[in-house]
């Protein structure tokens, strides 16, 4: 039985449905695929910003309609999520609107407190990362490391620092040039040497 949580929002964006993935190894019973967060936002139904006021509802706001109930599994083991309550702490969120038009959220999801996003990603949620949804960003684990396509971008955080959301994950976002190839800019910079170092022929 799913559970819900009680929050306050400021702002959400509505984005594609489909699944989501999160690191794997976050719950022994809950494996989740990585997924780079620009990936989170492209195929997400709902990316909301919020507040959790109690372990019953999460209420938001989205830019069509009041979101008042959002629901994760009950237990971790089937991917639920637990964030503290009756803080000053927010999050954000992303998440599935069911058929039903309930918005669900589980561990596999992009669920990290608001203060931990860099500069880039919280202005990436509005802007960079769905203009971008066409790239692909696909996990390096070791080296060598290829893509297969000219509009992937290899995502180097796990090789080069052993965690998913490093320094490039917080810091670049994976862009369409005008000749339709994608590759990693961190505003107005090209990737540091490192990143580009691991692509071998």
């Amino acid at each position: 039985m799913p559970r819900s949580l009680q929050t306050t929002s400021s702002w959400a964006l509505l984005l594609r449905l489909l699944a989501l993935l999160r690191p794997p190894g976050l719950v022994e019973a809950c494996s989740c695929a990585p997924s780079h967060p620009q990936q989170h936002v492209c195929h997400s139904a709902l990316v909301i910003r919020a507040k959790i006021s109690s372990e019953k509802m999460f209420k938001g706001f989205e830019k069509v309609k009041d979101i008042q109930y959002i629901y994760t599994p009950f237990d971790s083991s089937l991917c639920g999520v637990k964030l503290e309550a009756n803080s000053q702490k927010q999050y954000l969120l992303t998440g599935q609107v069911l058929n039903d038009g309930k918005v669900f959220i589980h561990l596999c999801n992009y669920i990290e407190p608001w203060e931990n996003l860099s500069f880039l990603q919280r202005e990436s949620l509005n802007h960079h990362y769905h203009m971008n949804c066409g790239c692909q960003i696909t996990t390096c684990y070791t080296v060598p490391c290829t893509i297969s396509a000219p509009n992937e971008c290899l995502w180097t955080d796990w090789l080069l620092e052993r965690k998913l959301y490093g320094y490039q994950a917080q810091h670049y976002v994976c862009m369409k040039r005008v000749d339709g190839t994608c590759s990693w800019y961190q505003g107005r910079l090209p990737l540091r040497k490192e990143f580009v170092d691991i692509i071998q022929p």
